[in-house]
C-alpha cells in the first residue's frame, strides 16, 4: 500500500476532536491492522492539507507526533514513511483495545438513553457491514 497518491485516512471537522489528533490515531490504527506496513509513504503534508482544506502546520502537527511516537520517520527524498525500526502490527486483542474506549462510551450512552442491546448490536452491526463496501 505504499501508493504515495492515495489519502488513507478520513477527517471530519465537526467532530470535536481536534484535526491533528483525528490523523495520529487513523495512521496508528492503519499501522497496528497492518493496513499501513514498514517503508509504506505517507502522503505529504501538502497533499492532505490541499485534500481536506485544512492548515498545513495541522498535518505536520500529526506526522510530527507520529514521528516521536517512532511510527513514521523521514526518509531523505521520500518523505514520510512508516518506521521499519519496530514491528508496529498489532495482534487482534491489541487492536481492539484501540476501540475499547469508544465502545465503553457508546455502551454507557446507550445505558443512559434506555437503549435495548438488541438494537444497539443490530445498529452496530448495520454499520460495520455498511463500511465493509468501502
Amino acid at each position: 500500500m505504499s501508493d504515495n497518491n492515495e489519502i488513507y485516512f478520513q477527517i471530519h471537522p465537526s467532530s470535536g476532536i481536534p484535526i491533528y489528533k483525528q490523523i495520529v490515531e487513523q495512521v496508528e490504527r492503519l499501522v497496528a491492522s497492518g493496513h499501513l506496513s514498514p517503508g509504506d509513504e505517507i502522503p505529504s503534508v501538502r497533499k492532505v492539507a490541499t485534500h481536506f482544506e485544512v492548515n498545513p502546520m495541522t498535518v505536520s502537527k500529526a506526522y510530527s507526533t507520529l514521528e516521536a511516537s517512532n511510527i513514521l520517520e523521514r526518509r531523505r527524498g521520500r518523505g514520510m514513511v512508516v518506521a521499519s525500526s519496530t514491528e508496529n502490527t498489532k495482534t487482534v486483542k491489541e487492536r481492539i483495545e484501540f476501540i475499547k474506549p469508544n465502545l465503553e462510551e457508546i455502551a454507557e450512552q446507550a445505558k443512559q438513553l434506555d437503549l435495548p442491546n438488541d438494537k444497539i448490536l443490530a445498529l452496530l452491526k448495520q454499520l460495520l457491514e455498511n463500511n465493509d463496501g468501502k
